[in-house]
């Protein structure tokens, strides 16, 4: 049998039937909506907006926010009609399954680990770094001392080594238990959290507004060339060549908006709710980004966020630059916990559900896919991920990562954007609750735009990914090949 082979749509949704050991559909659109945000607003709002200003576009780094916007609603129209006809979960492996085969199924499957369990390991480690800022600076107590909140391959400035970083560790199997509890419930909580957030996000727009120095907004688009920073490493600065730069660091900011789609089993009614959870969160979240990058390289100059700025750069910018408003900054702390934690939540409900899609597949093992009697969640996977998400997080530096979880993620839009024109051809006649206009012309468009943005990220990010999704072939063929229920239908 064929490596390409494809699982009809009609199959997937017969597994995906409402029975005894089915997921339970508790999701409406606004949780849907309210799980995007979630996803979306954390690392990438409060650490990368800064970044991106002093290492390649300074002002303009708004621009840089609507290019990665583009993309990410390129992409994005292509998840919501996917999403609104395969109401399965699984995300952009479910949706390969469909149109490209099974091999190349599991490859995106495999590159998703990127996205999910790498991507909140990381935000895990950035979780214990605020959580020191929020003793020190808001409660005004001790630090966690530095053994204890960094990994073994990390050393302070004066000598102390690292030994595991407990609260990352503690975060990650906080948010794994409260999703063994129940996706409705995480839902909840996470809905909060979303409250809490974007509500910062507003005051820090509204009340920042009034501070922005037009000196800072001159030139909006620096000139090109180079910056080197205090270790030594060359950006791109400046010019249109800056603009792309800033929106391949940005584009971290965006990752999270497609695990809505994830959840499509849990939801009541997807293909109405699919669409509006991914969509809607995406633009709620471009037009806050926008209006945020703006306000905060209006407050303070480029050098800043080089420098004084460089950590912790939102709170310190509010603390210099708005007088009188260190009761935001502290706020500020908090919601970056906040978001951090939600963020988590949302990649690890992600990972566990694109492996629970494997598993009832044959691809994975069968633990994968138990389903609690009581909560009606993956449970075993959940634990499984607290293991080792939590173990990356507790061991593991969290230096390059967030590269390679956009580097995964991009090429899984890239092969989403290419499933709804497959899929166009092979099966015209499926009900689509909602379509993608333009097709070719839209998936093409994305395409290009994710591929350029990877493109960006260099030749050292393409190896790592090549070496990733290598050791996902071998893994393919030793196990999953031979335990496929399409393919084998007789160990079903």
């Amino acid at each position: 049998m064929s490596l390409f082979v494809k699982k009809s749509v009609s199959q997937l949704m017969a597994d995906a039937g409402d029975s005894e050991k089915g997921l339970k559909r508790t999701l409406g659109s606004g949780a849907l909506v309210a799980l995007g945000i979630g996803a979306i607003i954390g690392a990438g709002l409060f650490v990368r907006t800064a970044a991106a200003a002093a290492q390649n576009a300074g002002p303009s780094v708004t621009i840089g926010f609507i290019v990665a916007a583009i993309g990410c609603a390129l992409a994005g129209l292509c998840y919501a009609e996917l999403s609104s006809s395969i109401p399965i979960s699984g995300s952009a492996y479910t949706y390969t399954y469909a149109t490209m085969g099974e091999f190349m199924a599991w490859i995106i499957g495999w590159d998703l680990v990127l996205e999910y369990a790498v991507g909140a390991a990381t935000v895990g480690i950035a979780w214990s770094e605020y959580l020191n800022n929020l003793l020190t600076n808001v409660l005004h107590t001790s630090a966690i001392p530095y053994q204890w909140c960094h990994s073994p391959f990390e050393k302070s400035l004066d000598g102390v080594q690292g030994i595991m970083n407990i609260p990352a560790f503690g975060i990650i199997a906080l948010l794994s238990l409260l999703l063994i509890k129940g996706t409705k419930e995480s839902a909840f909580v996470n809905g909060i959290i979303v409250i809490a957030k974007v509500a910062i996000v507003i005051l820090i727009i509204i009340l920042g507004w009034g501070f922005i120095n037009g000196a800072n907004h001159t030139p909006y688009i620096p000139e090109a060339g180079t910056y080197t920073d205090h270790q030594g490493i060359s950006h791109t600065y400046g010019g249109i060549m800056g603009i792309l730069g800033a929106a391949g660091v940005v584009f971290f900011a965006f990752i999270g908006f497609d695990a809505v789609s994830t959840a499509a089993q849990e939801t009541k009614n997807p293909k109405k709710s699919m669409p509006i959870g991914i969509l809607g969160s995406l633009a709620i979240c471009t037009v806050l980004y926008i209006l945020f990058a703006h306000v905060l390289t209006g407050l303070a100059p480029v050098e800043f966020f080089r420098t004084t700025g460089k950590e912790a750069s939102v709170a310190q910018a509010i603390n210099t630059f708005m007088p009188g408003y260190g009761w935001l900054a502290q706020l500020v702390t908090v919601a970056i916990l906040a978001g951090f934690s939600s963020v988590i939540l949302v990649m690890l409900l992600g990972q566990s559900r694109v492996f629970y899609s494997m598993s009832r597949d044959g691809l994975l093992p069968k633990v994968f896919s138990d389903v609690h009697p009581k909560f009606k969640t993956p449970y075993k996977a959940n634990l499984i991920f607290l293991g080792v998400v939590g173990a990356f997080a507790a061991f593991v530096p969290g230096d390059i990562v967030g590269d390679m979880t956009s580097i995964g993620t991009l090429f899984a839009f890239m092969l989403v954007c290419i499933a709804v024109i497959i899929l166009r051809k092979t099966d015209p006649d499926m009900v689509r609750e909602f379509k993608t206009p333009l097709v070719p012309l839209v998936p093409i468009l994305g395409v290009i735009v994710c591929g350029a943005m990877i493109a960006g990220l260099g030749w050292t990010n393409w190896l790592r990914l090549g070496g990733w999704l290598v050791l996902g072939v071998i893994i393919y063929f030793m196990y999953s090949k031979n335990h496929s229920k399409l393919r084998n239908p007789d160990k079903s």
